[in-house]
């Protein structure tokens, strides 16, 4: 009787075993039957993009700025090759620039004596505003990349049609900042009203940001769009750089080593307007 009952729990052990041993597994294909067999994920998705050419106008503005504030005339001229990548040019131009807080302050209070007279006019001379870097003009060539698109809803009644988008590109910024003096080759010297006189240039800065597209009818969108093109630029006309070690102290001279790095922002608000009219439909 104890050699059946020692093989009874011989087999129990054996047959514990084989139930918990690791088991291959094993996954099943669903096959779609029926009407949807095949379908796509979407039916009847208005393609606002692919196929399109879009003129946008509108508005911008520069953000964050220390002595000027630039708003810009803009705009956008952009073929979609598919509906989820474009390429296009975005640019616009400043019809003027308006002096901050800190700059009026700096006019109206900052001593004049001879330990500024390289970075200040003297009193009767021109205003601090009219030495600051200005921007007057960009023109980016540019890639859209739109990989999200859904609908934005308000209060539950109005529902538009949207899309979010990157976009990439190089900006040709056309800089107005105090030119060079103090240095060599018959430049004037930087504490006479000669040397307080901007010149112009274009600076060439990589240009990035989003946006977000909105879709009121199949014809005109809105747009909102932040864009960073940073680059160097001396904004206030001072003479801040170029001698002692890194070139981090003033050497009584402007020229281009005073120029300092500025992540340069701004924001475009636009209507667009699309051609074909009409957008296409998906099967």
């Amino acid at each position: 009787m104890k050699q059946g009952f020692k093989l009874a729990l011989a087999a129990a052990a054996l047959a514990t075993g084989v139930v918990a041993a690791p088991q291959t597994a094993n996954a099943q294909e669903i096959q779609i039957t029926g009407p949807l067999a095949g379908a796509p994920a979407v039916r009847k998705l208005r393609l606002y993009r692919e196929g399109r050419a879009e003129l946008a106008v509108g508005g911008g503005f520069t953000l964050l700025d220390e002595y000027q504030r630039t708003p810009f005339i803009s705009g956008r001229l952009q073929y979609n090759i598919f509906d989820w990548l474009g390429v296009g040019v975005f640019g616009g131009f400043s019809p003027a620039s308006l002096p901050t807080d800190l700059t009026e302050k700096i006019d109206s209070t900052a001593p004049r004596n001879s330990r500024t007279a390289v970075n200040l006019p003297g009193t009767g001379g021109p205003k601090f505003e009219e030495q600051t870097g200005k921007m007057g003009w960009m023109a980016t060539p540019q890639v859209t990349f739109s990989p999200f698109r859904g609908k934005l809803a308000l209060f539950q009644k109005l529902f538009v049609d949207t899309d979010l988008y990157v976009h990439g590109g190089v900006a040709f910024v056309g800089v107005k900042e105090r030119g060079d003096c103090g240095g060599a080759g018959g430049q004037p010297a930087c504490n006479t009203a000669a040397g307080f006189k901007t010149a112009d240039r274009v600076a060439v800065a990589p240009s990035f940001g989003l946006g977000l597209t909105l879709y009121p009818s199949n014809f005109v969108s809105i747009n909102f769009e932040y864009r960073a093109f940073p680059f160097s630029y001396n904004r206030g006309g001072f003479d801040s750089r170029g001698s002692g070690p890194d070139a981090s102290f003033p050497d009584n001279k402007i020229d281009s080593e005073d120029r300092t790095f500025k992540f340069n922002q701004m924001m475009f608000v636009g209507v667009g307007f699309h051609l074909p009219t009409s957008p296409k439909i998906s099967e």
